[in-house]
C-alpha cells in the first residue's frame, strides 16, 4: 500500500542523509515495529524514536518508547513546538503510540515532544541538585478526628448485574460492585459511591493488559476492591458504601475524545438509579443490598480516583444539568441528590468543574501519573462560575503517590501486578519522593491519610458537622489519624465572599505584576523558565495560552517595595473575620515575610499584620508551587477606621531581603458553611460533524453547539487554527436554545487526493455556566480516490559499478506527500551481496558493515528502500549504487517487495523492484 506522508521536512531530511535531491529514495534498516523509522538531524528530521506509519487513507505519526509506558490515568500527548498535536493511541506492546494527522497539523513538525500529566516521557529530565528535604512541622490537632472508626460492625458483599451498553463503546460494560455497610444501623443511611480510575483491565500471573473484554485465560483486575479500607471506615461510622467496577470503560476509552468522562458519569448514574429503585422496592435488590440499611439517596457522596474523579464530577454535573441524550448512557429520572464530591489525584481534561456541588480534591505530592496535579482546577476553576457558596477544598498530601490510595494498585497488596507510579531513579533518588526520603509515605501511611480525609468530607458534606471543616478549608488543623502524613489544605467558596481575583478586573503596580498561568512567553508566564518544578495552579490545557487565568507574581531584591493589587469596583469585607490569602513561595524556601495592608475607597490605609510563608518540599519533578492559605485578621482595619464595605486595594510588602511569591487570590473569610443550592445554569455541549470535501465550490458549515438549561452565562470559546495549532478566543454570552457560539467553517472542494482536516473549538465556563462536552468541530473528509502507483524500470540491468534505478509514479498529482517502502527479499537466483554495493551507502542506510559478506536479503534487520513523492509531484526515483570488483562472476540479481503498512510484511500482489547486475570484466 502506498503511504500518505504528512511530514515533508522529515522526508527531505531523509533524502539529505543519502546525499540526494528531493524525490530520490533512500534505504533504511527495518524498525522494531512496522513503522517508518526516521533519523534525527539538524535539518528538520524527526527525533529518534519517531516515525510514520499507515496507508494513504490514515497515515500516522508514531513514537516508540524505550520501555513500556504503564497504563494510567493521565493522557499521553504529542506536542510540537509547545502546541498540542493530539492524543495518540497506545499499542498492545505498551511502547508504541500512534496519532493520525491531517496535513495542516503536520506541515511543521518541529520540536516534537511526548508528555503525560505534566511529565516529559521522551526525555529523561536531568535532576536538579536539591539537598535532603525535611517535612514541615505537624499542624495543631483538630478537635474532631474523622479517621477514628465508628461504633458499627460492617458487612461486605458484592453484586454483579447484567452489563450495559454505553454510547461510543463496542463492548458492554460491567455492572459489578462491592458493598460495605454497617450492621445494626437504624433508618436510611447516607450513601458513598466510589469509582476507581484508569488502570490495567486484565491480568494473568505477572502480566497485565488493557483490553476489554478480558481474553480467555485472564482475569479482570479487581480495581473496585481497592477502597475496602475506606469503605469499612465509613461503614463503621454509619454510611452505606459501594465501589463500582469500570474495567469495561478503561479498556475502551482510548478512542473517545473526553477520555471516558461521559461514560463514567453514565455508569455512576446507572448504579445510583438501581440503588434508588432498591430503596423504593427492597425485595428487588441483590442480597448484599437487602442485608444493608436502606440507602438515603437524598444524601450521596461520590468518591472518584484519577479518571474516576473526572467521572464523578461529570456525574454531578449531569445530575443537575442533563447531557445530550445521544451521548448519555442513562435516560431515566434523577432520584438522588449529590451533596459532595471527593476526587483523588483526578484528571480534569475539560477543566470544567461543577461549581455548585461541594468538593474535596486530594493532591498527591509525589504523583507519578497525573504529575501536574491538574485536579487543582476543581478548586480554582469554580471561582465566580456559580453561586460561590459551595466549599471547594484542595488537600495536598506530601509524599503520597498516585496508586497507593487503591490497595489493588499497590505492590504486596494487589491481586494483579502493581507498581509504585512515581518511578524513582535508584541511582539518583528524588529528595522528596524517593523511597527512602524523609517526606515519602509508605503505602499504609498514605492509604490511612486518604481514608481519614475521605471520612472528613463525608462528615462535612453529608452530616453537616462543622467541627471537621477546619481539616478541609485551610484553617491549618490536622487529623491525628492521618499521622505521620503532612497534609495541607486551602479552599474557595463556603463563607468566603468578595475578594481579589487576578483573573479579572484588577490592576497590579509596584513590586508585582499580573502573570499568565499558561503562555508560551517566559516573560508573561507565571513560572517562566528555570522554575525547577511546576505548579498545579498553572496546569496546561489544550491551548498554548489561556485568557483570564493568572496570578500576581512578586519578585523583589530588597525589602519594602509593595505590590499593590487594585480593583475597579470596591469589594466588601464587612462582617468578615479575616482576609484569606492563597499564596505560595518557591519550594524548600523558608521564612518569607510579608506585611498585608488594605486601603478603602477614601484612601485610608491599614496594615493588617505580617505573615510568614514557607515553601512546600519539592524537587525538579514535583508540582510543589502550591498555595497555602494564610489568614490575616481584620481587627486592625476596624481599629483604623477602614470602611470595610468599600475596600479598593490590597498591598503585600516584602520584609525579607529578596525573594519571590505568587498570590492566587484573596477573600473575605468567616467561619461556618452556608446552605448550598445549585443555580439554574445554561449548559454548553460541543458536537462534531463530518462532511465530505466535494469536488468543487465552497460550502459553509457551522460547528454544532447545543446550549440547554436555564438562564444566561458566559463562556470562553477557543478556535484552533488547523495549520498552526494556535488558538484565538472570545468571550460569549450563551442562552438555552440560542446560537450564540457561531463558528462557520468554509470548505473548498477539489478533485485532488489529500488528507482529512479537523477544524476544532474548545469551550470553557467563565461565569454562570457549565460545560459538558468541551471540544468538537467540523471534520472535512477528503473524498477523492487515492492515485494509482506504478513502478517503471529506469536502469534495471546494469554493469557493476553502475546504479540500479527505478521510477515510482503516481497516476495524478495529489495534495500531500506520498511514500511507499520496499524490503529486500531473495530473488530466486544468485543475489547481490553486501560487497556488491557501496560500503558507505550500506553503512549510512542500514548501520551495518559489508563484512562478513552476505546476501542483501540477509542484512540484519532487513534492507529497506523508501521512496517519497512530495505534494504536487508525480514521480520519484529510487537507486541502489553498485561497485565494480575484479572478481569474475555470473549475473546477480536483487528483488525488493512493497511493504504492507499495517503488518510490516511484504504485501501479497504488491509492487516489486527487480534488477540485475552484470559482471564488468
Amino acid at each position: 500500500m502506498v503511504r500518505a506522508r504528512r511530514i515533508w521536512v522529515a522526508a527531505a531530511a531523509l533524502l539529505a542523509v543519502a546525499g540526494a535531491s528531493p524525490g530520490v529514495a533512500v534505504a533504511q534498516s527495518r524498525p522494531p515495529s512496522p513503522i517508518r523509522a526516521l533519523t534525527a538531524g539538524s535539518d528538520g528530521a524527526l527525533p529518534p524514536g519517531w516515525g510514520i506509519a499507515g496507508g494513504p487513507s490514515e497515515p500516522q505519526l508514531v513514537w516508540r518508547a524505550k520501555r513500556p509506558v504503564p497504563m494510567g490515568d493521565a493522557r499521553v500527548e504529542f506536542r510540537a513546538g509547545g502546541r498540542l498535536l493530539g492524543v495518540p493511541q497506545p499499542g498492545q506492546d505498551g511502547r508504541s503510540f500512534r496519532l493520525p494527522l491531517d496535513r495542516q497539523r503536520a506541515e511543521k513538525l518541529r520540536g516534537l515532544q511526548v508528555w503525560s500529566g505534566g511529565r516529559r516521557l521522551d526525555r529523561q529530565e536531568a535532576a536538579a541538585a536539591v539537598s535532603a528535604v525535611q517535612p514541615p512541622a505537624p499542624l495543631p490537632a483538630n478537635g474532631v478526628d474523622p479517621g477514628k472508626p465508628g461504633s458499627y460492625r460492617t458487612r461486605t458483599g458484592e453484586y454483579d448485574l447484567e452489563p450495559v451498553r454505553l454510547p461510543g463503546f463496542a463492548a458492554p460494560v460491567e455492572m459489578r460492585a462491592v458493598v460495605v455497610a454497617p450492621t445494626g444501623a437504624r433508618g436510611p443511611r447516607p450513601l458513598a459511591l466510589f469509582l476507581h480510575g484508569r488502570h490495567y483491565t486484565c491480568y494473568k500471573g505477572h502480566e497485565s493488559r488493557g483490553d476489554w473484554p478480558c481474553p480467555a485465560g485472564t482475569e479482570p483486575v479487581p480495581s473496585h476492591r481497592g477502597y475496602l479500607r475506606d469503605q469499612k471506615l465509613l461503614a463503621s461510622q454509619g454510611y452505606v458504601t459501594v465501589s463500582i467496577s469500570a474495567n469495561g470503560i478503561n479498556g475502551q476509552d482510548g478512542d473517545v475524545q473526553d477520555g471516558g468522562a461521559q461514560a463514567r458519569s453514565s455508569l455512576v448514574r446507572l448504579h445510583l438509579a438501581r440503588w434508588a429503585g432498591w430503596a423504593a422496592h427492597p425485595r428487588t435488590a441483590p442480597a448484599v443490598v437487602r442485608d444493608a440499611p436502606r440507602a438515603d439517596l437524598s444524601r450521596v457522596l461520590l468518591v472518584g480516583h484519577s479518571r474516576g474523579g473526572e467521572g464523578v464530577n461529570r456525574a454531578a454535573m449531569d445530575s443537575l444539568y442533563p447531557p445530550p441524550a445521544a451521548q448519555d448512557g442513562y435516560h431515566g429520572p434523577v432520584r438522588w441528590t449529590i451533596r459532595g464530591l471527593v476526587m483523588i489525584g483526578p484528571t480534569v481534561f475539560g477543566q470544567n468543574p461543577v461549581p455548585d456541588v461541594p468538593s474535596t480534591t486530594i493532591l498527591p505530592g509525589c504523583d507519578g501519573d497525573v504529575s501536574d496535579l491538574q485536579g487543582e482546577l476543581y478548586v480554582d476553576g469554580t471561582r465566580a462560575v456559580g453561586r460561590g457558596t459551595a466549599l471547594h477544598s484542595a488537600v495536598y498530601v506530601i509524599g503520597a503517590n498516585h496508586n497507593f490510595f487503591n490497595s489493588e494498585w499497590t505492590p504486596g497488596q494487589a491481586a494483579a501486578p502493581a507498581e509504585d507510579d512515581f518511578g524513582d531513579d535508584p541511582q539518583h533518588p528524588d529528595p522528596v519522593c524517593g523511597k527512602r526520603s524523609a517526606t515519602r509515605l509508605t503505602a499504609d501511611q498514605q492509604h490511612r491519610a486518604g481514608s481519614t480525609y475521605i471520612a472528613a468530607a463525608a462528615r462535612l458534606f453529608l452530616a453537616g458537622d462543622d467541627k471537621v471543616r477546619p481539616l478541609l478549608d485551610g484553617s491549618g488543623r490536622r487529623a491525628p489519624s492521618a499521622d505521620p502524613a503532612r497534609v495541607l489544605t486551602h479552599a474557595v467558596g463556603g463563607r468566603r465572599d468578595a475578594g481579589f481575583l487576578p483573573d479579572g478586573g484588577v490592576s497590579v503596580t509596584g513590586g508585582g505584576k499580573l502573570c499568565a498561568a499558561v503562555d508560551p512567553s517566559p516573560a508573561r508566564a507565571c513560572l517562566g523558565q528555570g522554575a525547577g518544578g511546576s505548579s498545579p495552579h498553572f496546569a496546561s490545557w489544550e491551548t498554548d495560552r489561556e485568557t483570564g487565568r493568572g496570578a500576581v507574581a512578586l519578585h523583589w531584591t530588597r525589602a519594602g517595595v509593595p505590590a499593590r493589587v487594585g480593583v475597579q469596583d470596591p469589594v466588601s469585607l464587612a462582617g468578615d473575620k479575616a482576609l484569606a490569602l492563597r499564596l505560595f513561595v518557591p519550594p524548600n524556601s523558608r521564612g518569607t515575610r510579608l506585611d498585608v495592608s488594605v486601603t478603602d475607597a477614601s484612601g485610608r490605609k491599614a496594615v493588617l499584620g505580617g505573615v510568614r510563608a514557607d515553601g512546600l518540599p519539592g524537587s525538579g519533578v514535583t508540582a510543589s508551587y502550591w498555595a497555602r492559605e494564610i489568614r490575616v485578621p481584620l481587627t486592625a482595619a476596624t481599629r483604623a477606621g477602614i470602611d470595610l464595605r468599600k475596600v479598593k486595594s490590597l498591598e503585600l510588602t516584602p520584609r525579607s531581603g529578596s525573594g519571590r511569591a505568587w498570590l492566587m487570590d484573596a477573600w473575605g473569610w468567616r467561619p461556618g458553611l452556608p446552605a448550598v443550592r445549585a443555580a439554574g445554569l445554561p449548559r454548553v455541549d460541543v458536537g462534531r460533524t463530518t462532511v465530505n470535501e466535494g469536488d468543487s465550490g465552497v460550502r459553509t458549515y457551522r460547528v454544532p453547539v447545543r446550549v440547554s438549561g436555564h438562564g444566561s452565562g458566559q463562556v470562553r470559546v477557543y478556535v484552533l487554527d488547523p495549520t498552526t495549532g494556535r488558538a484565538g478566543d472570545r468571550l460569549v454570552t450563551v442562552r438555552p436554545g440560542g446560537h450564540d457560539i457561531d463558528v462557520p467553517i468554509e470548505v473548498k472542494g477539489n478533485t485532488r487526493y489529500g488528507n482529512d482536516v479537523s477544524y476544532d473549538i474548545l469551550v470553557k465556563a467563565v461565569r454562570s455556566a457549565v460545560v459538558g462536552s468541551y471540544r468538537g468541530g467540523i471534520t472535512v473528509h477528503d473524498d477523492d480516490p487515492a492515485p494509482k502507483v506504478t513502478v517503471t524500470p529506469v536502469a534495471d540491468k546494469v554493469a557493476e559499478g553502475q546504479p540500479l534505478k527505478w521510477r515510482v509514479s503516481l497516476s495524478e498529482a495529489v495534495d500531500l506527500d506520498i511514500s511507499t517502502t520496499f524490503v529486500a527479499v531473495a530473488p530466486g537466483g544468485p543475489e547481490l551481496s553486501t560487497k556488491d554495493v557501496s560500503a558507505r551507502w550500506l553503512r549510512d542506510t542500514t548501520g551495518t558493515s559489508p563484512d562478513p559478506e552476505r546476501p542483501l536479503s540477509k542484512v540484519r534487520g532487513g534492507l529497506y528502500l523508501s521512496v517519497d513523492i512530495p505534494a504536487g509531484g508525480t514521480s520519484a526515483d529510487v537507486t541502489v549504487p553498485t561497485v565494480k570488483d575484479r572478481v569474475a562472476e555470473s549475473a546477480e540479481s536483487v528483488r525488493f517487495r512493497q511493504i504492507d503498512d499495517q503488518s510490516g510484511e511484504p504485501k501479497p500482489g504488491g509492487l516489486e523492484l527487480n534488477g540485475t547486475v552484470l559482471d564488468a570484466s
